[in-house]
This record gives structure tokens, sequence and C-alpha cells, in this order.
């Protein structure tokens, strides 16, 4: 400054305050430099002018370039922690961010045999464990098998009206013709036999739809569970695998079960419940009048004796396959589902190759290179947050 002048005003704050206060400091002036005065002597020079300049004096405490240096790292210092909260939760999010992209893409695959059958193994149990909450009731789906039960096949059994397959008509017609050329001697039991086994029958149609209906809900579970399965997303070819061994495995189940419920109303038909038909009131008429002929032999009021207790007996059989055709057909298809669906495939992938279970792996190499990046990139943000927490916790 000129001779006569001083800037006490300004370093005081009087003439003009800022949020902060004024620093001087004295720097090199050009004579210095060019007689290559280095910046310790210098500094040493700044000191002593501040000290012992009257005008100064009572400032030097707070003057100079060291001064300044310490208190612009302390107010950067100040600053940077101010921001470490705003950082850590950046931080925190990207890494949140981070992990959970590689969740989706899956982990990386194995090079050896064994370690490639076991993430197939994993991600097969993790598909049959979707698939069993889905019958469970854990997740939706399993509920329309109920309702196949409680509604659909009723109404179906309901549908074959059997009062109507036991007109006058029928019966007449079933009863004269059941004995051919040669007439009962008492009762027309051949021809009880074929009204009986002729609505009997008729219950395969709604059993056999039962067990294809079911067939197809267990089916549209598997999609389900499927598209709900992520680490088969990550491998398009285990998928597919995956899929058609589970419909292979419901195809035999179902044909299973549609054996076993069949064979529940042939049973039915093939062997009457004999107390029934012990307990009912003998018929007086015997039969009708034998005098006539075979064609006109019984009057009205004894073939609808007769029909009313073929239907009371038909209603009764009807109402137990009513509950046993859907027990025969959650023990063999929705039971069987539960416990082995993927047993087949699982014995056969014993039996692979690693170039086979490598097929089965077919991973996009595009998702392998970004999940490559992304781990990288979430080391380095996993690095960045130890560091500005242990600043955190020093502050």
């Amino acid at each position: 400054m000129d001779k006569g002048t001083d800037a006490v005003d300004i370093l005081e704050g009087r003439a003009y305050r800022l949020q902060f206060p004024w620093i001087g400091v004295v720097n090199r002036s050009q004579q210095d430099i060019n007689k290559s005065v280095d910046m310790i002597a210098a500094r040493r020079r700044e000191r002593d002018y501040f000290a012992n300049t009257p005008e100064y004096k009572h400032l030097a405490h707070r003057m100079g370039s060291e001064h300044l240096a310490k208190s612009l790292s302390k107010h950067l210092e100040s600053v940077i922690k101010s921001r470490i909260p705003g950082l850590q939760s950046l931080i925190t999010k990207t890494v949140a961010e981070l992990e959970t992209e590689l969740t989706r893409l899956g982990k990386p695959i194995a090079n050896d045999a064994g370690g490639k059958l076991y993430t197939i193994m994993e991600i097969c149990r993790m598909f049959d464990g979707i698939y069993k909450e889905h019958l469970d009731g854990v997740r939706p789906g399993g509920e329309k098998i109920y309702h196949v039960f409680d509604n659909q096949f009723p109404v179906a059994i309901k549908r074959l009206q059997f009062d109507k397959q036991l007109s006058m008509e029928n019966v007449r017609k079933l009863i004269t013709e059941a004995d051919g050329y040669q007439p009962h001697l008492i009762a027309p039991e051949q021809g009880y036999r074929r009204l009986i086994e002729s609505c009997l029958v008729s219950i395969r149609g709604p059993a056999e739809a039962a067990v294809d209906t079911v067939h197809g809900i267990l089916k549209e579970l598997v999609h389900k569970a499927i598209n709900e399965t992520h680490e088969l997303k990550q491998f398009p070819t285990l998928r597919v695998e995956v899929g058609n061994a589970a419909f292979e495995s419901l195809e035999r189940m179902r044909d299973e079960s549609k054996k076993n419920t069949l064979k529940l109303v042939d049973m039915e038909t093939s062997y009457l419940t004999v107390d029934f038909f012990r307990k009912l009131p003998q018929d007086v008429e015997k039969g009708g009048n034998p005098s006539h002929s075979i064609f006109d032999r019984y009057n009205d009021s004894y073939l609808r004796r007769i029909g009313t207790t073929v239907l009371a007996y038909v209603n009764m059989v009807s109402s137990t396959l009513r509950n046993s055709i859907p027990k025969s057909i959650v023990y063999c298809q929705v039971r069987e589902a539960k416990r082995s669906l993927l047993d087949h495939f699982f014995t056969e992938l014993g039996a692979r190759e690693i170039r086979q279970l490598s097929k089965l792996l077919d991973e996009d190499p595009a998702v392998m290179e970004r999940r490559t990046n992304l781990a990288k990139r979430l080391e380095l943000y996993r690095s960045a947050q130890a560091e500005i927490d242990a600043v955190a916790w020093s502050k």
C-alpha cells in the first residue's frame, strides 16, 4: 500500500463486513521474484511485517498466508462434513440399486460340472417352492382346484338328469329287454342292473372332465411359477427345459388320475350295494301278470316304482362319487405335483455331461458383462461408503 495509508478498517470489518473475517497477506514483490526469494523466507518476512507494523500488530494472530490456508482448510472441512449426510444417503441408495440390479441379473455361473449342476438344482428348487406355494394358498391360483370340486363337478353330475334317464319309456324298454328271450322268474334283476349301469356309466364324463380341468389348472400354475422364478429368466434354455419336464410329469399324473378315477365309477357299476335293495319293501306284485306278453306285463305303477328305486340308488352312489372322485384327483395329481413334479428331470440331470449342463446355463454374454461391470462399481461405492463413514464418525 502507499505510505501513510493502511487497511485496518477493511481488515477489522468496519469498511465492509464479510461473512468470514478478512485475512490480510503480504505477497512477494516482483523484485523478490526476480531475486528468487523462496516461499519460506517470504512467509517469515510476512509474519515479521504484521508483528512489527504498529497498525497491524493487534491483528497479527489472524493475518498472513499461513492463517489464510488454515482458515480455508477448516472451512472446506466444515463444508465437506455438512455434505456427508447427503453423500451417505446418495451412496447408500446407489449401493442398494446396484445390489438389486445384481440380484435381478443373478449369480455368476460356476465353471465346473458340480457347480453348474448345483446351480441348476437350486434354481429348480426355487421354482418347485413357488409352485407349492400356489397350491398351498400362499400365492393365488390353487383355489381354482377347490372351485372345480365344489362347483363345476357337482353341477356336471346334476346336469346328467338321472330322472330323465329313468323315464317311463326307458325303464320299460330296459326292463323288458334285459332278460332276452327268457323272462325273469321273480324280479327283473338284470333290468335293475342295466338301468343302474346306464346311469352310473354317464358319470365317467364329468369325472374325466374334472381330471382334465384340474390338469389345466396345474399347467397354468407351472406357467405362473416359471414367470415368478426370477432365476429362470437368466437362462432361457433351462426355463424351457423345466417347463417341459413339469408338463410331462403332469401328463403322467393326469393319465394315472384318470385311470384311477374311472376305476371308482367302474367299481360302482360292476358291484351293487345289495343292502340298499334288501332294506326296500318287498314288491307285492312280484313283477306283474305272467300271463301277459313280456312287453306289456308291467303296469305303469310297477315301472314307476322301479324307476324310483333305481333313481334313489343312483343318487346315493353319485353322492359317494362326488366325494371320492375329488379325493382321487387330489391324491393322484395335486399331491404328486407337490411331491415329485421334477423328480424325472432331476434323475436325467445327474447323467448329463458338463457340455450339456453348460447348454442349459446359456446366459447372454451382454448380461455377463453387465454383471461384471456392476460388481466393480458396487465395490467402489462400498469402499467410498466405508471411508465416508469413517470421516463421519470422527466428527
